[in-house]
């Protein structure tokens, strides 16, 4: 039986899935990998992890090998769950676990393809001892060519180091030439198009000379390497089943890789939802997941998950509502057993002013009611959107924590640490060098450069560096640092870090005041260092999945247990909270002005609207403010604006939601001005003075 329903009947491990997530979980007959490709629909809230961890446990308690099977997620800690997942069921299943370390190969699409490309190094003539640029590295190399190339001399102003970063990615990860790109995404940039074309050729030649790869890369070169039809083959053959989460999110490179691995789709298995596509940002495309099925033959089967564990019935009701007028998408309803009268609220507002104080005051009588301040999210489309509630909690003494910030890699004296072993691992890095250089006092740029010249001519430039004479006004700091480069040759892991730490600390203390709260961040670094077998492997997966607090992020205050959440909604994608508030509900903020250029744009903005709403357990409320401000919009400057409600809401919704307003009325405040006491503020303000 095609969806292995009758193998699976005794299995006890299924008893607590819904059906149509025990139709996921054993969707074909047993472990074997010759049944067509599977799509899941996954509802928000409808146990998509649950579901996926249960189909890899399947699978395996059929008799597949675990270290054949390739789960890829969007996260290294989304990997790691899922295989504890695994791990547990398989115990329920089997008698024994399969120990989470046997799936070998579970993690990121950027995580696989930095482990297979150095594996497969040697066949598509890259060096095996690669480094790999995070974000910020690439835009200073990306500048250091752009520089020498005379890009930053140019009388009209050329695109700075994080645009023409950008630009590059899009075109790598959408597959896209360059002028498409420009057109649809950075048209002020159009003007340049053949010269951004010739540093971004010029880009790639360095970084092949300097053996570094960037984050796009480890997509790009697995993506080259499967139009390889041998090389396809071979990868293919190494994994039985491959299973993709959050489909929606992949972009075209991610697809074509897919597709190439896998060309028939058998054993394949790929999960998400539609309606919950919102990072075109980042290159992704609904198109993957919309078109998935038709991409075989015959098409993949589709099986739905919409029972909704998460949110009350009348939330839904508006959430598909709003989802239902969609010009395409996976036809899917969210429904669940959470009765309640109580509906989503529209909330009708003066200005931004008032929508901040409105919020605060629902936020403190949840509180009051029981809802901790933590079980409540404020969420927004744009960060520049939460200034007003932020003056107002600030004012009011309520805490909170804002999603966003420094990550920990981008923190300056994170990265100072890196760069040392960078450096020390792939002395061909110039990045890397140009930053590690610079810390020694007495060495600027040009002697920094001479130096990097001279060692990059050298087969073996450490020994070379070695050899050379101390810059001038390096004096025993020099000294220092050559110890440290001999040093770091003949260490071994953990060690290495530790070498490196020690010579570094003297100088956090001279470049860095707050250099006491830094070197916290310097311990956990070492602390997270301790978990990896070697250099190569740490500074390969630290890139490519970074922790997220560090010292210079804005975290859960110190002196306060519970907090109000604020977040981007994007950055609330996955999160779910007791209640939540929209801001700027309202049409040029949702949807925003820059997105609602072309259709796509447009539904993409509907879907994100959607994910919002669909962040609530119990209760929701969308504020429309009837004025609200804008920031510079093109010659315009600076000015207020009246506001008419998001048109995702038209008029035949509205019976979803209660309609409100905020001050509500009171009978002091519909009672007429001319009654009442009459008081002069003034002549009190004049009195406290006499």
């Amino acid at each position: 039986m095609e969806d292995g329903a009758e193998a699976a009947a005794g299995a006890a491990y299924l008893d607590k899935l819904n059906g149509e997530q025990r139709r996921a979980a054993t969707y074909g007959a047993g472990g074997s990998a010759t049944f067509a490709p599977l799509l899941v629909i996954a509802g928000a809230g409808s146990g998509k992890t649950n579901t996926l961890a249960h189909r890899v446990a399947h699978l395996i308690a059929g008799g597949a090998d675990p270290q054949k099977i390739l789960l890829m997620t969007f996260s290294r800690r989304a990997a790691a769950e899922m295989t504890g997942r695994v791990e547990r069921i398989t115990r329920k299943a089997m008698g024994t676990a399969v120990m989470a370390d046997a799936l070998t190969w579970a993690g990121t699409f950027h995580g696989i393809g930095a482990r297979l490309l150095r594996e497969y190094a040697e066949q598509i003539g890259l060096n095996p001892a690669f480094t790999i640029h995070d974000r910020e590295d690439s835009a200073d190399l990306m500048n250091i060519v752009r520089h020498e190339l005379g890009f930053s001399k140019t009388e009209s102003r050329f695109p700075t180091k994080g645009t023409c970063l950008a630009i590059y990615s899009r075109c790598v990860n959408a597959e896209a030439p360059i002028a498409e790109v420009l057109g649809a995404s950075f048209p002020w940039c159009g003007a340049w198009a053949s010269e951004l074309k010739a540093l971004f050729a010029a880009y790639v030649e360095t970084k092949q000379r300097q053996n570094v790869l960037d984050y796009d890369d480890l997509l790009l070169y697995w993506a080259q390497m499967m139009g390889e039809r041998a090389l396809a083959e071979d990868v293919g053959a190494r994994f039985d089943h491959v299973l993709v989460d959050e489909y929606q999110d992949t972009n075209r490179l991610q697809s074509s890789i897919l597709l190439a691995m896998k060309p028939d789709g058998r054993g394949l298995t790929v999960v998400g939802d539609d309606a919950q596509s919102i990072y075109a940002f980042r290159a992704a495309t609904v198109r993957n997941i919309l078109d998935f099925p038709g991409k075989f033959s015959p098409p993949a089967a589709i099986i739905t998950l919409d029972r909704n564990y998460r949110s009350t019935q009348p939330i839904l009701a508006a959430a598909n509502g709003v989802i239902a007028l969609a010009r395409e998408r996976f036809t899917k309803n969210l429904w669940t057993d959470r009765t309640s009268t109580q509906k989503p609220q529209l909330v009708t507002v003066r200005d931004e002013s008032d929508q901040a104080r409105c919020i605060v005051e629902c936020v403190l009588e949840a509180r009051e009611s029981g809802t901790l301040l933590k079980q409540q999210a404020v969420l927004f489309r744009t960060s520049s959107h939460s200034g007003p509630i932020e003056i107002e909690l600030a004012r009011r003494n309520i805490p909170y924590v804002k999603f966003g910030g420094l990550k920990f890699l981008e923190a300056a004296h994170i990265k100072d640490l890196l760069a040392v072993l960078r450096f020390a691992e792939n002395p061909r890095d110039r990045v890397a060098g140009f930053r590690l250089l610079h810390l020694i006092p007495g060495i600027g740029p040009s002697s920094a450069q001479r130096v990097l010249d001279r060692v990059a001519t050298d087969s073996d430039p450490l020994a070379e560096l070695l050899r050379l004479q101390a810059p001038p006004r390096a004096g025993e700091h020099w000294a220092h640092f050559i110890q440290l480069v001999s040093d770091l040759r003949q260490t071994h892991w953990p060690a290495d870090l530790e070498r490196a730490r020690t010579w570094y600390e003297p100088h956090l203390g001279r470049i860095h005041d707050d250099a006491e709260t830094r070197h916290a961040d310097l311990i956990q670094l070492a602390q997270i260092a301790s978990g990896y077998p070697s250099r190569a492997r740490f500074l390969t997966e630290l890139t490519l999945d970074p922790p997220d607090a560090t010292s210079d992020q804005s975290g859960p205050p110190l002196l306060d247990e519970d907090y109000l959440i604020l977040s981007t909604i994007h950055s609330a994608k996955g999160q779910e909270w007791k209640a939540v508030y929209v801001l700027n509900v309202v049409d040029g903020c949702m949807p925003s002005d820059l997105g609602a250029g072309t259709s796509a744009d447009l539904e993409e903005e509907r879907r994100l609207l959607y994910v919002a709403m669909t962040r609530a357990r119990d209760d929701l409320s969308l504020l429309v403010p009837q004025r609200f401000f804008t920031h510079a919009q093109q010659a315009r400057g600076d000015r207020h604006v009246y506001a008419s409600r998001t048109r995702f809401i038209p008029r035949s919704l509205l019976g979803l939601f209660e309609i409100t307003s905020w001050p509500r009325a009171t009978a002091a405040a519909a009672r007429p001005a001319s009654e009442g006491p009459r008081i002069d503020i003034g002549a009190r303000m004049r009195g406290m003075w006499r």
